[in-house]
């Protein structure tokens, strides 16, 4: 086998071992009695190349790359309540910043009384 299907095998071999069905649903997590599954997309990119050659000086010279680039983002949450199932999505502007904004809803599935400041006597 040539130099560039060795880096390639190599490469297919890396991303197997990282693109798995958990990739792109999450492992759950259960927070009082709520199951959240988070839902991401996963894109990826990969290359490789190979040469040889001769200089005018007679010296001959080859060689092989590869290289793979890689993007998760978050999409959405699966909630699980009570056998009802909710989907948060995170689209829009930054995801992170879409899920900070969303605790308050979260947090309200989470507890009947929605977040309700309690007040101390």
């Amino acid at each position: 086998m040539d130099n560039v299907g060795q880096v390639l095998d190599s490469i297919f071999e890396k991303l197997e071992k990282f693109l798995r069905t958990e990739t792109v649903v999450g492992s759950p997590m259960e927070v009082g009695g709520v199951i959240l599954i988070p839902i991401i997309s996963v894109s990826f990119g990969l290359g490789s190349g190979g040469g040889s050659g001769k200089e005018a000086k007679g010296n001959e010279g080859s060689g092989t790359g590869g290289g793979a680039g890689c993007k998760v983002s978050p999409n959405a949450i699966l909630v699980i309540k009570n056998q009802e199932v909710s989907v948060i999505p995170l689209q829009g502007r930054g995801s992170l910043e879409k899920l900070f904004e969303m605790a308050p809803e979260i947090i309200s599935k989470f507890h009947p009384g929605g977040g309700e400041e309690v007040k101390e006597e």
